[in-house]
């Protein structure tokens, strides 16, 4: 087996976006950046390993399978800022089959890697690593595979059979052939994001995973190549994925702040006030919701997020539900009532011929 060469240490730069850990095992994750300057490029376009071995600059690293759009740009402007001005950004455009399952848009997934150049080149990129499947598959379909485990099999895994450990497979390979210090993902995939830092974590990958938050349209609808495939009527349609979302937080955020009003308030006739409205705010709990489950709880979450979800299964065209869950990130199971931590209310969805995901962080328990 060949050496992997040390990386260089890993210094701070001064300026780049805030980053903190963001559960057990993770690296960073990283907030949208501000609008700063970034300076455009022309990218070098390499296919094959050995022209990237041959620049060794401090790495970071953007994967995609093409088809860029302002998320990704998102992901390449805050690589650039963390990679610093001596770095290098590579964004790697590769259309993986193993993560397509039979029946899924493989064929007409788009290819328009002109154009995803000038993209790369204006976010920040110094390189465009485009290999062809000979490269990344040398000896075609590979034997040996990455298991994403049972974390693999839920969610997504469930609905996707195989996906994940195609996924895998090819983010290993990857990771090999362009030999990052950094490696930032977005977290509109949680659970892609969630095992690949698992993989690096179990298989010493030395590589920081990097979580960059969703980046949405005006309206709220998470950016995704596959929205390039939605009619105008579905578009609107699709919308109720986020909205979902967004009445799931809302409902949270509106009995976290109740709470924190009554544990501060002093012992007077605001906290009483504040506990009335608390007590109205469990007696107001959606009927979706179990007996007995606290109104800003796991179950009135998904009670909200669904009432809206229930609405555009009647809508022209109607949304398909896959699944809406709410679950613990470290392995993606269902939370219950009690729960405290970080969580992500996660939706699938069919909208016409097109599925689409999204997602939202959650904390419990935040007020004491």
């Amino acid at each position: 087996m060949t050496a992997h060469p040390a990386h260089p240490p890993r210094p701070h730069h001064p300026g780049t976006p805030s980053a903190r850990p963001s559960q057990p095992g993770s690296a960073h994750v990283a907030a949208v950046p501000t609008a700063a300057p970034v300076t455009p490029r022309s990218p070098k376009v390499l296919h094959t390993a050995e022209d990237l071995r041959e620049r060794g600059d401090r790495r970071a690293v953007v994967m995609t399978m093409g088809a860029l759009h302002e998320g990704h740009a998102t992901l390449i402007r805050t690589a650039r800022e963390l990679a610093g001005a001596d770095g290098e950004v590579v964004v790697t455009v590769f259309v993986n089959p193993l993560q397509f399952g039979a029946g899924e848009d493989l064929d007409r997934y788009p290819r328009t890697l002109d154009a995803d150049v000038e993209l790369a080149g204006e976010a920040g990129a110094d390189v465009v690593f485009a290999p062809s499947a000979d490269v990344v598959y040398p000896g075609g379909e590979p034997e040996v595979r990455i298991s994403a485990g049972p974390m693999g099999e839920r969610l997504e895994g469930g609905s996707r059979p195989g996906h994940f450990d195609g996924m895998l497979t090819v983010v290993a390979k990857l990771l090999h052939l362009t030999r990052p210090h950094l490696a930032l993902y977005g977290q509109k995939d949680a659970q892609q994001l969630a095992l690949i830092r698992r993989m690096v974590r179990d298989l010493n990958f030395d590589v920081d995973i990097v979580g960059v938050e969703t980046v949405r349209e005006e309206d709220g609808l998470a950016l995704s190549s596959r929205n390039r495939y939605l009619s105008v009527a579905e578009r609107r349609t699709a919308l109720v994925l986020s909205r979902a979302l967004f009445a799931g937080r809302d409902r949270h955020a509106a009995q976290e702040a109740l709470r924190a009003r009554a544990a501060s308030a002093p012992a007077s006739r605001e906290r009483a006030e504040a506990l009335t409205a608390l007590g109205e705010a469990r007696a107001a709990a959606d009927a979706h919701a179990l007996a007995g489950a606290a109104p800003g709880g796991p179950e009135a979450v998904r009670a909200a997020a669904h009432a809206v979800l229930d609405e555009a299964a009647r809508r022209t065209p109607p949304l398909t539900l896959d699944y809406l869950a709410l679950v613990d990130p470290s392995d993606f199971t269902e939370i219950g009532e009690g729960f405290r931590g970080e969580a992500v209310l996660a939706v699938a969805a069919r909208v016409g011929t097109t599925r689409l995901i999204d997602n939202l962080p959650l904390t419990f328990g935040a007020a004491s």
